[in-house]
């Protein structure tokens, strides 16, 4: 019994090694107040459009445009934030997403809303996400060192999917209660929190990019070079890609799953997304454990979110649903979590943030195309559709980038194997 809990106490420390870190413990703080609103406000602009309009492919319409900005300028954000403080540019980012969520708070509350306000405000808001996603991605190296860049990603992860479990949840309550302009309201003061972390952070201890890149021309096709000649990256870019295109476009799915699949209200929409976020959260905290990654286990990871997503959609109740939820967040937060720490593990620091940049591009840059042609998938033939198009396509491409691994491993030296195999070994002993 000694040794089993001696092994727990180990794993827990293992788990939560980043966390002795002070600046990143700041960082982590704020955000997890921060991202508790980002996720009402999500649901409640989704709710909002749905009502407005009766129709998903409004509220894919309303999700593509935030994140159109991505998809057109997604490659050269990467390039500026590997040029600035990312500290700084972090905090102008965050003040504009507190300005935005407040404007919206205000329209709603005095009923003065229309369509064209949301999606200009959601476009608005997806500009400053150009900036605002690689350089906090890019920033948790700042923060931590290489060998706790796993971590580092997995408890961001938790912390951001702890939000998607408990905001959607109180979204759901103030929606019935008071309606969405109040989520948007406490969405834009809880912005205060993780500017407070930002400004408390020791500026010397952060760990700059000495090779930090110059302004010259050409820095946006390098990073496109970078990953195409690394085979490893190749796939992993291949895979994000087909699954953020198909598989992640939630906000579209699950509202209309909720409505129309199960007849329930915005507390239906609220519970599913926080069944999703409860799956994230255990998966990001399983993720932090790993002290390695490699396009095998994102590999796997993307199986079991295919084979998932097909069994969310024959979910015959409301609870069976639930509980489908849980699986497949848990399924999505391991995939995501591996292939930003792969693509991080595989990549000098003076190229990160050019090659987040291009993980934002195509993680968040597809959602323009994938989810209003989720939203006419849900609305033509219902929301199971949607998830049997998740899961379908998510298992192709997983078939697709196998030939590609095998090559890389017999690339790799039959000693370099066995020194890794060695290590992984040596890392899993007390």
């Amino acid at each position: 019994m000694a040794d089993v809990g001696l092994r727990a106490r180990i794993r827990r420390s293992r788990t939560l090694r980043s966390l002795r870190n002070r600046n990143f413990r700041l960082f982590l703080a704020g955000h997890a107040v921060s991202v508790i609103g980002t996720w009402m406000q999500r649901v409640a602009q989704d709710w909002l459009v749905l009502e407005l309009t009766d129709s998903a492919v409004a509220v894919g319409v309303a999700t593509a445009l935030q994140f159109l900005p991505m998809l057109l300028f997604g490659l050269w954000g990467g390039v500026l934030v590997d040029r600035v403080d990312r500290r700084r540019l972090i905090m102008w980012t965050q003040a504009c997403s507190a300005l935005l969520a407040a404007v919206l708070a205000v329209v709603v509350i005095v009923d003065a809303v229309e369509l064209w306000m949301v999606f200009a405000l959601a476009l608005a808001l997806g500009a400053v996400t150009v900036l605002d996603n690689p350089a906090r991605h890019a920033f948790v190296a700042e923060l931590v060192g290489p060998d706790d860049y796993v971590n580092g990603q997995a408890l961001a992860s938790t912390v951001h999917n702890t939000g998607r479990l408990v905001g959607p949840a109180l979204a759901g309550v103030l929606i019935a209660a008071s309606g969405p302009g109040v989520a948007f309201a406490v969405n834009a003061a809880s912005f205060a929190a993780v500017l407070w972390g930002l400004a408390l952070l020791d500026a010397e201890a952060l760990r700059r990019a000495h090779n930090a890149a110059a302004p010259v021309r050409g820095q946006m096709m390098e990073g496109l070079r970078y990953v195409y000649r690394h085979q490893e990256l190749r796939a992993c870019m291949i895979l994000v890609a087909v699954i953020a295109l198909f598989g992640q476009n939630f906000r579209v799915v699950l509202p209309v799953l909720a409505r129309d699949t199960f007849h329930s209200g915005a507390e239906g929409y609220g519970w599913l997304t926080s069944a999703l976020g409860l799956g994230a959260v255990l998966g990001a905290l399983f993720a932090a454990s790993r002290t390695r990654v490699t396009a095998w286990s994102l590999l796997a990871a993307a199986v079991s979110f295919g084979v998932l997503n097909l069994a969310g959609a024959a979910s015959p109740t409301m609870w069976v649903a639930l509980i489908a939820m849980v699986t497949v967040g848990f399924s999505n937060i391991i995939f995501n979590t591996l292939a930003r720490t792969l693509l991080q593990l595989g990549t000098d620091p003076g190229m990160h943030g050019r090659v987040l940049a291009l993980h934002g591009f195509v993680f968040l840059g597809s959602t323009p195309i994938g989810a209003p042609m989720l939203g006419w998938v849900c609305q033509a033939f219902g929301a199971r559709t949607g998830l049997v198009v998740a899961g379908g396509t998510a298992l192709l491409a997983a078939v697709w980038v196998v030939p590609a691994l095998r090559r890389l491993r017999r690339a790799v030296p039959d000693e370099v194997r066995a020194e890794r195999r060695a290590e992984d070994a040596v890392g899993d002993e007390p």
